[in-house]
């Protein structure tokens, strides 16, 4: 027996301006199936959700629910066909309870007026119908969240507020809400972009549970494993047209990558050992408040090495970025230390970050040496004569430079080698200047080292050509306003930018985040050299497949403590994931607790 399409798009296309976002699309989804949606970044997946959605409207094509032609030109209108779109950035009012976010905009049908009563009464009963229909009637919805909660397994309190819940719970409160409102369809935009392992399974229960259900589910992801766990076909889109789809059963990572990008594409890490492993950032006892006073990182403490990548894993919001951001000296520190050890020995001594009077302390500790390994001995010598022994390059370091960050600007930060290469939701936030094209984007780090009146354009110009080349940056020119330019294409300028500087310690911070799965792999590849170059990489992510592939050793964060550090090559996403769950910091032991958190 044929199954019964729930959903079917034909020749469907959407035009903003001159730039095509989609073109003649075809799409089917059936009664009681999963189906996944595949495409790398601008291939119009997104685009081609917000026009079922009702958020857009096509510009060519049909639409037809269940059997029937359908003009969507609305959300309302799609709520009118039972179709709903959970948001990857949850649209919840977070001083409301789960309850009322669930019925906000949902009107009552009031009961009937009786026509055969008087004027005087029929005109009380029109105003009290206006009223009723804008009741909130606690008891009656909090009956249906239950209904609706009991019937597919969700976990949820009506009465909670939504800025008490997890990130797992709002997520919840967003497919209840649809639910309420009679969905049949529902498309979910990377619903397990910032969710544990554990809570991944449980969302996973509750689609299965809904597909038995008969309902039609159309999942947006970059997740090819769990595109495979989940759905039973595969759509992809590439460069804004249907390029074919795949049962689930039929499929593999390779398949599908090469039906994204159209061709093959290798998607190995190759993790090398770390060679000659040195303490290049040590970190102890940290403890930040935010703006509001509460204790976002709570004694953290850490160790980066040289020639390592160390992956920060956690749920969102747990204070990685505020532990990056107090790095780079972005944030005041209520306490802790930052001690640098800068990699200096043998190197010689300028006074770059310090005074004539910290050169001659130093000396006197005996930091220094000479050409011949002499030991720096700066008694009797003027100070005219200090500085030209210095100038000249004949005085060395004995060993690495230690030098704690706490007290240090941001700018002094970035010239000792610390780069901070962070991707938020507002990629033009930090780092880049929209209205500045992508030669002036590079000249904001390399300006300050002119030596003339003119600014030398020259450098940043072929810099910015090597990281559109290598990063396969979609741009008419170098000389085009990053602002012009996509999400992803913007994230690759920022990304390449910070990678180009050699820097002796990297933070990435979502440095794949919404881009593609061929331009992910070039950036970890790029990450990885960085490594084998003897620069210490931070690295945080939000997919733990890659962060164990990938990562030498993984530092757990929650609720802004370090729950646990685990090798990468032995960790697996069950023991990462009850170590994101957990509340109680790290003991001084570190692995031990680690076990203790996967067997408690």
């Amino acid at each position: 027996m044929d199954k019964e399409i729930a959903l079917e798009m034909r020749g469907v296309s959407k035009y903003f301006g001159s730039v095509t976002a989609n073109k003649n699309v075809d799409l089917k989804v059936y009664k009681g199936e999963i189906l996944a949606v595949l495409g790398e970044n601008g291939s119009g997946k997104t685009t081609l959700m917000n026009m079922i959605s009702g958020i857009y409207f096509p510009d060519e094509g049909q639409t037809f629910v269940n059997g029937e032609e359908a003009v969507i030109r609305s959300p309302q209108d799609a709520f009118k066909h039972k179709i709903g779109m959970i948001h990857q950035h949850f649209k919840l009012v977070d001083v409301f309870t789960a309850a009322q976010n669930i019925v906000l905009g949902v009107k009552n049908e009031p009961k009937p007026i009786d026509e055969s009563k008087n004027a005087f009464l029929r005109f009380f009963a029109k105003i009290g119908r206006k009223m009723e229909s804008g009741l909130y009637k606690k008891k009656e919805v909090a009956a249906q969240v239950k209904e609706i909660a009991d019937k597919y397994g969700f976990e949820i309190d009506p009465k909670k507020k939504i800025y008490d819940m997890s990130v797992s719970e709002k997520q919840t409160v967003e497919i209840v809400k649809v639910l309420y409102r009679g969905a049949n369809v529902l498309i979910l935009d990377e619903p397990t972009a910032v969710l544990t392992p554990q809570e991944t399974e449980k969302l996973f229960a509750v689609l299965r549970k809904m597909k038995e259900d008969g309902k039609s589910i159309i999942i947006i992801t970059h997740k090819l494993n769990e595109v495979l766990a989940i759905s039973d076909r595969v759509a992809v889109l590439r460069k804004g047209e249907s390029v074919g789809e795949i049962a689930t059963k039929d499929a593999d990572e390779n398949k599908l990558t090469e039906l994204m990008v159209g061709k093959k594409v290798e998607l190995n890490i190759e993790r090398s050992l770390p060679q000659n492993p040195a303490d290049r950032l040590v970190i102890k006892g940290l403890n930040l408040k935010n703006h509001d006073g509460v204790k976002v990182l709570d004694n953290v403490s850490f160790t980066a090495k040289s020639g390592e990548i160390l992956g920060i894993a956690g749920i969102a919001g747990s204070g990685q970025k505020e532990l990056l951001e107090a790095i780079a000296g972005l944030q005041r520190l209520e306490s802790g230390d930052m001690i640098f050890h800068n990699p200096k020995k043998d190197k010689p001594v300028t006074f770059f970050h310090k005074d004539l009077h910290r050169v001659k302390e130093l000396a006197k500790a005996g930091a220094f040496r000479y050409e011949n390994g002499e030991t720096v001995d700066f008694t009797g010598k003027s100070d005219k004569e200090i500085k030209e022994l210095v100038n000249d390059g004949k005085v060395l370091f004995k060993e690495d430079e230690i030098i704690d960050l706490k007290d240090k600007t941001p700018l002094q930060i970035r010239e000792l080698g610390i780069r901070l290469s962070f991707v938020p939701e507002d990629r033009l936030g930090m780092g880049l200047v929209g209205n500045m094209d992508i030669v002036d984007n590079m000249m904001l780090r390399s300006y300050r080292k002119g030596k003339s009146v003119f600014l030398d354009r020259g450098k940043p110009g072929k810099l910015a050509d090597e990281i559109i080349e290598e990063l396969e940056v979609v741009t008419p020119s170098a000389h085009t306003p990053v602002r012009k330019l996509s999400g992803g294409n913007v994230q690759k300028v920022l990304v390449g930018r910070e990678i180009a500087s050699a820097p002796k310690v990297l933070m990435a911070a979502y440095p794949v985040r919404g881009l593609d799965i061929n331009s992910s792999y070039t950036i970890y590849n790029l990450l990885n050299k960085q490594k084998e170059n003897g620069a210490a990489v931070i690295f945080v992510g939000e997919d733990l497949d890659v962060l164990i592939e990938l990562c030498d050793r993984i530092l757990v964060i929650g609720s802004g403590k370090v729950t646990g550090i685990v090798d990468g090559r032995n960790a697996n996403k069950s023991e990462i994931g009850l170590l994101m769950t957990k509340t109680e910091g790290m003991d001084e032991n570190g692995v031990e607790s680690v076990k203790e958190a996967v067997n408690e």
